[in-house]
């Protein structure tokens, strides 16, 4: 087996460079013209010229701006119905959302606030009974959403850091939205009223966010109160809470900044 010393090496990168071809160099040093790709690749990803390779800036890590309003969305996507998830075959976690197939319109705007927390990643979806999942792969997930942890999010203490508690507070709508389209519907309730002596059926719309996290609950109805929106309680479960809008004005500002899962 053939060794190259440090001053061959060097010369190599040196000519490599320079514009000198991969083969060339290898006649001229005498060296395997795969050995001369290895260390080509290896100095182009040390000075991160690797296209394709080099890994994204994450705004916790590298201090890159965040899209605050596609972040404020996403957060709500994630505390409602969505999770990170390790495996063996992947090397870096991903974010996996899932979307009924029947609303496009929640898929499309999955992947756009990926895509933009995550600039330099490509957001994929996998078919899967029932709904589609749309999933994002990161190693900065972690840094992004520190909610993660062993376990399902309503068996462990969900609280926001100050950064995120930051954007939330500067971005409401966008974060309700984002819990209402993972984990909440709007629907329409009906009544019979007595007018004129005559029973008529009576028509309203109704929102409601259903978690089992009473911490995620809290988040809600937290930022609910900071744009002015009433709620209460309804029919709490065993496992789950279930939070209503249904006064007349409430719903309407529910309508013009989130509107119903399409």
């Amino acid at each position: 087996m053939n060794f190259h010393g440090t001053e061959v090496r060097q010369r190599a990168l040196t000519l490599l460079r320079e514009g000198a071809k991969n083969a060339d160099v290898a006649r001229e040093l005498h060296v395997p013209k795969g050995t001369i790709g290895y260390w080509k690749h290896e100095d182009r990803a040390k000075r991160g010229e690797c296209p394709g390779r080099r890994s994204p800036l994450c705004p916790r890590c590298d201090g890159r701006e965040i899209d605050q309003v596609a972040y404020a969305y996403l957060l709500g996507l994630y505390l409602g119905d969505g999770h990170i998830a390790h495996s063996r075959a992947m090397r870096v976690p991903s974010l996996s959302i899932s979307c009924t197939d029947t609303w496009p319109g929640l898929i499309d705007a999955c992947v756009r606030a990926m895509e933009s927390v995550l600039p330099g990643n490509r957001a994929s979806k996998v078919q899967r009974q029932g709904c589609l999942e749309v999933k994002i792969c990161s190693k900065h997930l972690g840094c992004l959403f520190p909610q993660h942890g062993p376990g399902k999010k309503h068996e462990r203490r969900i609280t926001l850091e100050a950064w995120q508690q930051e954007i939330v507070d500067e971005h409401p709508w966008d974060f309700i939205r984002g819990l209402v389209h993972s984990d909440g519907s709007r629907i329409t309730n009906w009544t019979t009223r007595l007018i004129g002596g005559e029973r008529k059926r009576y028509e309203y719309p109704r929102y409601f966010f259903t978690n089992s996290s009473a911490d995620i609950i809290g988040l809600f109805t937290d930022a609910l109160d900071q744009v002015g929106v009433d709620w209460k309680p309804t029919n709490q479960s065993r496992t789950a809470r279930n939070i209503s809008v249904a006064r007349g004005a409430s719903v309407a500002l529910m309508d013009v900044h989130v509107g119903p899962t399409h």
